[in-house]
Formats: structure tokens, C-alpha cells, sequence
């Protein structure tokens, strides 16, 4: 946890100052009504998120800091049934939808909220974030919560709290879909780096979901780099085999320091020295990033072929020579594709590295057609010659699904654009993929039939 910049703690002495100061606030006082208490929520609330989106975009490690400021009773209790929220949701869960570790920060907020003066008006506003905290924490936790309060009306509150259908999983994990969703768009993503190996075993996984976050988002990560200089440097990790993924997401994602890069080199250096099963573990890793969690670009691939040391006579450097191919001449150009077919072709059909070849070149296709627009069609008919050429290549089934999906978005795009039958852009079009689709199977006659009668908006 970083402190909070003297500049953040300026702007919340002026915030202060001007609810303290507020018409709003003198007649809450002087009616203690839950009407006034709302109308101060909507002048004041707004202003406080202001600045909360800046800190989070911009400084995340001051989050927590920020948070703390924020219970201040001179706030008067105002955005912490919002930053309650966020507190039960930053905490790592296990398979059964309990925390890992307590949730302290949650339990300060709370407490802080219990000891305000307007608890009667906030406590309609955190109901389901204090079931949902109580949910995923353990029996032992809550109850030691509960024993540290003496006011009887709020006790009863918190026991409303404590539901007992959540302590089956399942219950468990609905409460976590649903109320997930209702902070879909909000980023209140924060970490702290690890100083040593007993931490980082602790925070690795919150960590990486961290840097993540950051990466798929394209945040401005300048405030966090220090942060990351130092941790990349520490040689309590340098042998720790999930130290290997989260410098491969720094590698491919993080604008650091050449010393930094030159120091991410020599430590995966020493993993391909020094582990046997370096490869395997590598590509494992780079499949799973490519797959489940982050958009791996082809500057992110570059990023990581500059990191690697090529002088290692291994799959990994022979897997991001071709990478050098591919991103140097185009994943378009005939050497390239030849390239790729003879590297697949070295390779056993199913191998890892092949799966990393096949979601690489898929991260391409996918990033030409997403940023393709709708005047440009023409340039989908050319480059869907290219997408054969690999569909013919790898010859799997999951690819060409993917090519599949893919290419029926970027149509759909089209057909909601160009919506006059008759027109030549639409028949251009429907003569394209009636041909170019029934030849892939990606669609039978039929299908293709329905798929020009279907009204769109």
C-alpha cells in the first residue's frame, strides 16, 4: 500500500471542507432526516467518485490509502457503502466461494460505518455487500466481528446479515455472480508488491489478476513501475516457479526500464537453466494467458521475442524466431505463412507449442477484423484468402470455429450497415460469403438461406 500523494490529500481537505461548510449539511443536522441525507449523497457522492476514478486510473497503489482517508467522520459516512463494495470483492476466493484470507480492510470499513453517526441512513445501503462479506468469510471471523460489538440495534442488523442458505456453495457462488455484476465497469483494482517469498506466495494470484487488469484495460501503468522495478529486482523470487508467469505478463505488457527488461532476461535465463521443465512450463503459462485471461497483442508477443534471449537453443527460442517472421514481414505474406506451416508441420499436431502458434495467429486475425471497418469490406474478401491459408495449415477444429465466429461479427457489422437488398454492396457481400462460407462449412445452403432473410437492427 502506497501513501497517499499530498496532492489527493489536498482535494480531500477541500471536499471536506465544502460538505462541513454545506446549506445541505446544516439542515440534515437540523432535521436528522433520511430525505436530507440523500440529497447530500447526490451533491457530494459524485465528487468523491470523481476523484476515486482519477486515483484508480492513475495511482492504484494509493487506493487503499485513499479508502482510509475516506473514513474521516467528517465525510459523514458518504461513498462508504461504495468503497464497502469494493473491499469484499478485492478479496481471493477458493473453489467453494470462501476467502482465502481474512478481509481486514473490509472489517475497518465496516467498523467505521458501525461508529458513525448517520449508521441509521447508510445501513440501507449496504445490506446485501455485508451478506455477501459474511458469505465468503469464515464462521470463525464473522462471529469474532460480532463480538466486538456491544450496540445491540446495530448486533441485530449484522444478524440479519448472516444468512444461512449462503453456507452452501452453490448459493454462494449465485451471490457472487449476481452481485458482481452490479460493479461491472468500475475500477477499483489495487495491490501491493510482495518484499518477500512468504508474501508473494500469499498475494501471486491477486497479483497477476492485478497486472492483468491493467494490461487488458490500457491504463497509464506509469505510477506502478517503481513498484515493479523493485519487485522484478528482488532474489527471494528468482527461483520460485510462479515468479516465471508474472514476469512473463510484466515482459509482454509493461513499458519498464531497460534495466528492468535486461533483468527479466537474465531471470528467465536462469528458469531455463535451472528447470527441467522449463519449456513445458513455459508454453503452459503463455497458452493459459492466451486463452483465459489477457489479450495477447502482437506488440505484446514482440515485447517478450526482445526479452528472450536467442542465443538458448530451445523451443521457446525457436518459437519466438518465428514470431520475428510473423511480426516483421505480416502474417499475410507468403513467407510467413510458409513459415508457420513448416514450424507446425515439425511439431505433433496437438503440441503446446502449436497451440501457442494457432492462438497467436488467431490474436492477429482477430485484430485486423475488429478494427476493420465497414467501408473497408473489400479488404475482408482479400484478407479471408489468408484465413484459409491457416484454417488449411492447422487443420483444427477449434481454429477454424474461432475464424468462424469471428468472421460472421464482422458480417453481421455489415449487414446492419448495408441493409438495401438490392443495393451492389449488399449483394457484393451475400455473393461473398454464399460462396466463401458454404466452401469452409461454415454454414450448410440452408443456413446461409435464413441467414439473408433475418431482419437486423
Amino acid at each position: 500500500m502506497e501513501a497517499l500523494a499530498q496532492n489527493y490529500k489536498n482535494h480531500l481537505e477541500q471536499l471536506k471542507t465544502a460538505i462541513q461548510q454545506s446549506e445541505l449539511l446544516a439542515l440534515f443536522y437540523e432535521n436528522e432526516t433520511e430525505d436530507y441525507y440523500k440529497q447530500m449523497i447526490e451533491a457530494f457522492e459524485p465528487h468523491i467518485m470523481e476523484m476515486y476514478k482519477i486515483v484508480a486510473n492513475q495511482s492504484p497503489l494509493q487506493l487503499i490509502s485513499l479508502e482510509k482517508e475516506l473514513l474521516d467522520n467528517e465525510f459523514e459516512g458518504m461513498f462508504l457503502p461504495r468503497i464497502l463494495g469494493y473491499a469484499v470483492l478485492r478479496g481471493e476466493i477458493d473453489e467453494d466461494y470462501k476467502y482465502i484470507r481474512p478481509q481486514e480492510h473490509f472489517k475497518d470499513i465496516l467498523h467505521a460505518i458501525i461508529e458513525s453517526a448517520n449508521f441509521d441512513f447508510i445501513k440501507n445501503r449496504i445490506g446485501q455487500t455485508v451478506q455477501f462479506g459474511f458469505a465468503m468469510s469464515s464462521d470463525i471471523w464473522v462471529t469474532n466481528l460480532m463480538n466486538d460489538i456491544t450496540n445491540k440495534k446495530v448486533k441485530t442488523f449484522l444478524n440479519h446479515q448472516r444468512i444461512d442458505r449462503f453456507r452452501d456453495v452453490e448459493f454462494r457462488k449465485e451471490l457472487y455472480d449476481n452481485y458482481i455484476v452490479q460493479f461491472k465497469g468500475q475500477n477499483f483494482s489495487t495491490v501491493s508488491f510482495p518484499e518477500n517469498l512468504t508474501n508473494f506466495r500469499l498475494v501471486k494470484k491477486s497479483l497477476n489478476q492485478f497486472l492483468i487488469y491493467r494490461a487488458n484495460k490500457k491504463f497509464d501503468n506509469e505510477s506502478i513501475l517503481p513498484g515493479i522495478d523493485t519487485f522484478v529486482s528482488n532474489s527471494e523470487f528468482q527461483h520460485e516457479a510462479d515468479f516465471l508467469e508474472t514476469i512473463m505478463l510484466i515482459g509482454m505488457f509493461y513499458n519498464v526500464s531497460d534495466a528492468t527488461k535486461t533483468k527479466i532476461s537474465a531471470l528467465i535465463d536462469n528458469f531455463r537453466k535451472n528447470d527441467s521443465r522449463f519449456v513445458e512450463s513455459y508454453f503452459h503459462k503463455l497458452l493459459k494467458l492466451y486463452r483465459d485471461e489477457v489479450e495477447i497483442t502482437p506488440e505484446a508477443d514482440m515485447k517478450m521475442s526482445n526479452i528472450i534471449n536467442k542465443k538458448i537453443a530451445d523451443s521457446v527460442t525457436e518459437y519466438y524466431n518465428l514470431m520475428d517472421v510473423v511480426h516483421f514481414k505480416g502474417y499475410v505474406h507468403p513467407d510467413t505463412i510458409a513459415k508457420v506451416s513448416e514450424y507446425y508441420e515439425a511439431h505433433k499436431g496437438l503440441s503446446i507449442e502449436n497451440e501457442c502458434i494457432r492462438e497467436s495467429i488467431y490474436g492477429y486475425c482477430e485484430s485486423f477484423l475488429n478494427n476493420l471497418d465497414t467501408d473497408s469490406y473489400k479488404e475482408y474478401f482479400e484478407i479471408n484468402k489468408v484465413f484459409v491459408s491457416y484454417i488449411n495449415t492447422f487443420y483444427n477444429q477449434k481454429f477454424n470455429q474461432h475464424i468462424k465466429d469471428l468472421s460472421l461479427r464482422y458480417i453481421n457489422r455489415l449487414l446492419n450497415v448495408y441493409t438495401d437488398r438490392k443495393g451492389r454492396d449488399y449483394q457484393d457481400i451475400k455473393k461473398f460469403v454464399t460462396a466463401t462460407f458454404l466452401d469452409l462449412d461454415f454454414k450448410t445452403e440452408k443456413e446461409l438461406k435464413d441467414f439473408f432473410t433475418v431482419k437486423r437492427n
